[in-house]
């Protein structure tokens, strides 16, 4: 059988790092292929070598058998290469279809493109508006855009890099029957993720890589979880050491919160209220584009129209108070976007630390650069970000490398109030057991935390107490023992009322059951 790709030494060097060191990659017709790796061992280089949008320094890339030299994303597209990036390549003042639409043959009307969407929306559980600006959208919503937009394209390779951070359970499992169908029609998908379940449970062959180099060619459905952990990351991530602990005082409180959507949009918030206590860390699961952004906005500051009593922090009403003031009482926070919010692009890492750390900043507004300089390498050593150093642009570091670095700042401030959304987003195994290693550490040390986040494994791992967020609203909370993957998975659809009667009567019987004895 002629392969679909064939990789031969292919190479790319950058100033002072070799991202590709002779790579070579097979996959078949009809083959679902995982490329496995750490932040930084070069995956994201070797797919956009693929997809056109990087030149190899050297090797031969083989499509249907034929040597191509694949010179734009536009060629790769005309061969039948579709791209999911990490990182999302639109244009936020166009709407969702005119995006789409883009990428498409230009004989497709308009309006044809927008009846495509909502059909393959609707087909694969990817739920979005295709009338929507793009700049209304959040992350994960904006992941689904370019999902569809692949997906139309009826390509004969398809590329995913991180396709289901942003899914529900129920939607990454009717999306695996949506890509085992294409496979089974003859598309060839390469698959990245750090879900170590999803390869073993999806992939017919995983390609390792470390530091550039392939390192082993598995069939994943014969390995487990810590046999592709040691192949990946030459080690087992270490196991978290959660323990109940006795919380403490209240240090961030939400009550009644009710906003109206600023975009049309947008979501409202309603009736939103939560409590989170020194020493304990709360989570809200939830489908993107459910109100988090919103919620998000208004516990930052971005957003300062909630009343002033419906937001306190360390027992002060905040709801009107500015982002530096919320600092000031112990705040502080991780957006989900690392590129733009999190970080600016063109700024060194030890400059982007002047975002929310002011200790460099002496008299009469001096910055004490080599302060600075000390403090991002702290981050970097501790954090084990992969860069060329404290100055190197934020820009220029994988995205997995820049949110160690953001998470990293905001941890290293010993905050007594850490907000973050999506804390893991993109990072290895290794780097996401550091990650929640750390927020654990904080929370033994008297921090409270609130973690949004659509990845319900690491919600289990982390959370003493869960919330759900849907339409705006917010679900009771719930003791995370108490707590199934399936239970949340049916209220991030707005379906937690009628559970949480089931939920509390089935508690109330165990306790009856418990006395009777």
């Amino acid at each position: 059988m002629t392969a679909r790709l064939r990789l031969t030494g292919i190479t790319k060097r950058y100033p002072g790092v070799i991202a590709n060191d002779g790579v070579s990659l097979t996959v078949q017709p009809g083959e679902i292929h995982a490329v496995l790796g750490e932040n930084g061992a070069g995956k994201s280089t070797l797919m956009k070598i693929i997809y056109g949008a990087t030149k190899p320094d050297a090797g031969e890339v083989r499509f249907d058998g034929q040597p191509v030299h694949i010179r734009s994303p536009q060629e790769a597209r005309a061969l039948g290469i579709a791209m999911v990036f990490q990182h999302f390549s639109l244009f936020e003042t166009l709407s969702v279809a005119e995006n789409v639409w883009l990428g498409l043959d230009k004989s497709f009307r308009l309006a044809e493109v927008t009846r495509r969407i909502r059909e393959t929306a609707a087909a694969y559980g990817l739920e979005i508006d295709p009338e929507r600006p793009v700049h209304t959208l959040g992350v994960g919503e904006m992941q689904r855009v370019e999902i569809i937009r692949a997906l139309l394209t009826a390509p004969k390779l398809l590329i995913l890099d991180e396709p289901t951070s942003v899914l529900t359970p129920q939607a990454v499992d009717k999306l695996f029957v949506t890509l085992r169908q294409l496979a089974g029609e003859g598309c060839s998908i390469l698959y990245i993720s750090h879900k170590l379940h999803e390869i073993r449970a999806l992939c017919n062959t995983c390609t390792v890589m470390r530091g550039g180099k392939v390192t082993g060619v598995c069939d994943p459905r014969e390995e487990s979880n810590a046999s592709l952990s040691r192949m990946m990351i030459g080690a087992e991530p270490p196991g978290l050491a959660y323990q109940e602990r006795a919380p403490g005082k209240v240090v961030l409180a939400v009550d009644n919160l009710s906003l109206k959507r600023e975009s049309p949009f947008g979501v409202d918030l309603i009736d939103v209220s939560l409590q989170v206590r020194a020493g304990e860390v709360v989570g809200i699961a939830g489908v993107s584009g459910n109100g988090q952004r919103e919620l998000l906005f208004a516990l930052s500051g971005e957003d300062r129209r909630a009343e002033s009593a419906s937001i306190s922090i360390a027992n002060e009403k905040a709801g009107r108070l500015s982002p530096q003031r919320r600092r000031a009482l112990g705040l502080h926070f991780v957006p989900e976007e690392r590129l733009g919010r999190g970080a600016v692009p063109e700024m060194g890492l030890a400059h982007n630390l002047l975002l929310t750390r002011r200790e460099a900043v002496g008299p009469l507004g001096w910055l004490r650069t080599g302060v600075l300089r000390d403090q991002a390498l702290g981050i970097i050593e501790r954090f084990k970000v992969k860069t060329a150093g404290p100055h190197a642009a934020a820009r220029s570091l994988s995205g997995g490398n820049l949110q160690k670095f953001i998470m990293g700042r905001e941890i290293d401030a010993k905050p007594t109030l850490l907000i973050v959304s999506q804390p893991t987003w993109g990072v290895d195994v290794g780097a996401a057991a550091q990650i929640r290693a750390e927020i654990l550490a904080l929370r033994d040390a008297g921090c409270a935390v609130l973690v949004v986040s659509e990845e319900l494994d690491e919600l289990f791992e982390l959370c003493d107490r869960l919330h759900v967020i849907a339409k705006g609203q917010l679900s009771p909370p719930v003791q995370r023992q108490h707590a199934t993957v399936e239970q949340i998975g049916e209220w991030m659809s707005g379906l937690w009322h009628e559970g949480v009667q089931q939920h509390l009567a089935g508690m109330e019987r165990g306790e009856e059951v418990a006395h009777a004895h």
